[in-house]
């Protein structure tokens, strides 16, 4: 195999290029990726080892090693960690793609901030690249432990990369930066600089548990024979103590924000920081973060989640979903335990007892911050629930051991506030005299369901509802079912009467009670015929309770799914059968008036079809439903509109 070249893909030469004209103001982040990258071939290397005996690799003195020529103005940052193979460094060093720059591409043009911009380096798994901001040319020498043959890519980002195979080359990988000249007014330093290099190191990787070492200049012997002193052991840059490790007043918050950061691939502060350690029978320590804002494949399929495994400070799982249920997949942070097998597979921890216990005990601790955060920050406690609320809400339907505390922590807008969200229990404490259940209305946004037919009723008589725009709301209502013993029932379902049990006089109830038994009486031809007419669509026609100036609502059984949950059920590819639906009249609208009376004086009840027909599909329309047959639909209002005229 010789030296081959290859081109970057167009998305890869736009980041390239972005990298080198620099839109980022605070370049040292590029040694923070290089060695954040390091230590996970580290972390790799040694859980390998564990795994397999028999591979050929060193292990004895695993590190990462900074290495600086001021006369060659070169930085090389290398360690011995797990290293890749010519295929692998072709897939991914070659390809940026692979690491979601398309995505990157479109965060990057909406950051709003420099801040922002340079922190999704990190975030989106290019931080390889970073290393162009300050050099004109890359070159990476890699071998991957346990093969014979290693490779060399080297590229100066103007479009081309060249890979070759090199015999001599030790195990892991070498990322070596030809560095542009010092340029203080654009930022950009000299990374040639002993004090800048442990300057950056000590702010953004103090925490990395595998020491950081600077290798020390040679200075020629002072007897002048040219020779070259023995060089100074190599000085170590960072702690290495793990900070989950050390006492908590020994760690400031921004070494926890920088350890987040390092493992969240986030560049903003967390929200929370949370400490546990678990004494007795079964110890273990975790360092949990609440990120500030929700990441931008928190609800795709199959993402990879959960929190770092650690047994006995030894790394073990990058992404241990055992630990935390998926409602919490968001939470970023370290668990360190001290009796599980090192050797644990990802099988053998869904069935570990341990990890069962950790598990409850976490999530419990997840969910009681929140609610300490709920109690006595409200600015956090609204950034948290805006950005991860929704998420949140899933575990109502998951899991049942903690939906009391869930519930304790969720809010909802309501009627009750036009900004402002609100509790279970406040909805409860403001509940009038003789309402026993607490309502609400899904859909697709406040407006939308504020201006629903189904809220006319409510909104007369000063009923507060919950108003819930999220998917999972259309779930997490049924599996949950009621709070404190007051059923939570959707406005859209089923009969409504909001005069049982209010606050009226027993003279003005028996009197509504007297005009509805009349008017159903009145109505009941009507009602019957609009039912034979409508029967490929609804099952009933029924006059309504809850109207007040719409004519119409469509409204489903009690017991039926809404179609928004058919709907979703579709989209996962369960199959269920469409509910035929309850479609109720407003027998004091001046149209539904009109309709009754033309049915009671016409003995051809033919030219009403059309208006039934109209009637249905404004009904359908009003809760932001589509008509069957939307062509007809405006064929018939068309037809109506001109009469008019």
């Amino acid at each position: 195999m010789s030296t081959a070249t290859f081109e970057f893909q167009v998305e890869a030469r736009q980041l390239l290029q972005l990298m080198i004209h620099s839109v980022y103001s605070n370049k040292d982040v590029f040694l923070r990726e290089l060695v954040s990258n390091a230590s996970d071939a580290l972390d790799k290397l040694r859980l390998e080892k564990l795994r397999d005996d028999a591979l050929d690799a060193d292990v004895s003195d695993l590190h990462i090693e900074i290495d600086v020529d001021k006369d060659a103005r070169t930085l090389t940052v290398r360690d011995n960690g797990i290293g890749m193979s010519y295929d692998e460094v072709g897939q991914l060093i070659g390809t940026i793609a692979n690491s979601g720059t398309a995505t990157f591409l479109k965060e990057l043009q909406e950051a709003k901030d420099a801040a922002g911009a340079e922190g999704l380096i990190g975030q989106f798994g290019v931080g390889f690249y970073a290393g162009f901001m300050v050099a004109d040319e890359v070159t990476l020498v890699t071998r991957r432990a346990g093969e014979s043959r290693g490779t060399r890519w080297t590229s100066r980002g103007e479009g081309t990369y060249t890979l070759e195979p090199v015999d001599d080359a030790p195990q892991g990988t070498s990322v070596t930066l030809h560095l542009k000249p010092a340029d203080p007014a654009n930022q950009l330093h000299d990374y040639t600089s002993p004090w800048k290099i442990r300057e950056i190191i000590k702010r953004y990787s103090d925490f990395i548990t595998w020491p950081i070492r600077m290798v020390p200049e040679r200075t020629a012997a002072a007897d002048g024979t040219g020779d070259e002193e023995a060089p100074p052991a190599p000085e170590t840059l960072n702690s290495t103590k793990a900070l989950w490790a050390r006492p908590r007043d020994e760690v400031s918050e921004d070494e926890y924000h920088e350890l987040y950061k390092h493992i969240g691939h986030d560049w903003r502060d967390p929200l929370e920081t949370i400490r546990l350690q678990a004494e007795g029978t079964f110890e273990y320590q975790a360092l949990l973060f609440l990120p500030a804002h929700a990441p931008h494949d928190l609800f795709t399929r199959d993402v990879k989640r959960g929190v770092q495994l650690y047994v006995k400070r030894v790394f073990i799982m990058d992404d241990c979903e055992a630990l935390l249920p998926p409602y919490l997949r968001f939470v970023k942070g370290v668990v360190d335990a001290a009796d599980l097998s090192l050797n644990v597979s990802r099988e053998i921890l869904q069935q570990d007892r341990h990890i069962e216990m950790m598990r409850r005990r976490l999530t419990k601790k997840v969910l009681s911050t929140v609610k300490d955060m709920m109690a006595k920050d409200q600015d956090r406690y609204a950034t948290f629930w805006r950005e991860f609320g929704a998420v949140l809400k899933e575990g109502l339907v998951t899991d049942t051991e903690n939906s009391d505390a869930l519930l304790a922590i969720a809010s909802f807008a309501s009627t009750h506030h036009d900004t402002e969200p609100t509790t279970l229990k406040q909805y409860v404490e403001r509940m009038k005299d003789g309402q026993e259940d607490i309502y609400y209305l899904t859909g697709e946004s406040r407006q939308s369901i504020e201006n629903s037919p189904h809220m006319e009723a409510f909104r007369d008589r000063g009923i507060e509802v919950l108003l819930l725009t999220d998917a999972v709301d259309e779930v997490w209502v049924d599996a949950v079912g009621e709070y404190e013993g007051k059923k939570l029932r959707s406005v859209a379902k089923g009969r409504i009467d909001l005069d049982a049990g209010g606050a009226d006089t027993d003279d003005a109830e028996k009197e509504k009670k007297e005009k509805r038994e009349k008017q159903t009486e009145e109505f009941a031809g009507l009602l019957g015929w609009m039912t034979e007419q409508l029967d490929e669509d609804i099952k009933e026609v029924r006059l309504s309770s809850r109207l007040t100036s719409s004519p119409a609502c469509i409204v489903s059984d009690a017991n039926d799914l809404t179609p928004a949950l058919e709907n979703m059920y579709r989209a996962m590819g369960q199959e269920v059968p469409r509910a035929k639906r309850i479609l109720e009249l407003n027998p004091d609208h001046q149209l539904v008036k009109g309709l009754h009376q033309a049915y009671r004086e016409r003995e051809d009840h033919t030219e009403l079809a059309g208006t039934a027909e109209l009637l249905h599909g404004l009904a359908v329309l009003a809760e932001g439903g589509r008509p069957k047959d939307p062509a007809r639909f405006v064929k018939l209002m068309a037809d109506r509109l001109e009469r008019a005229l």
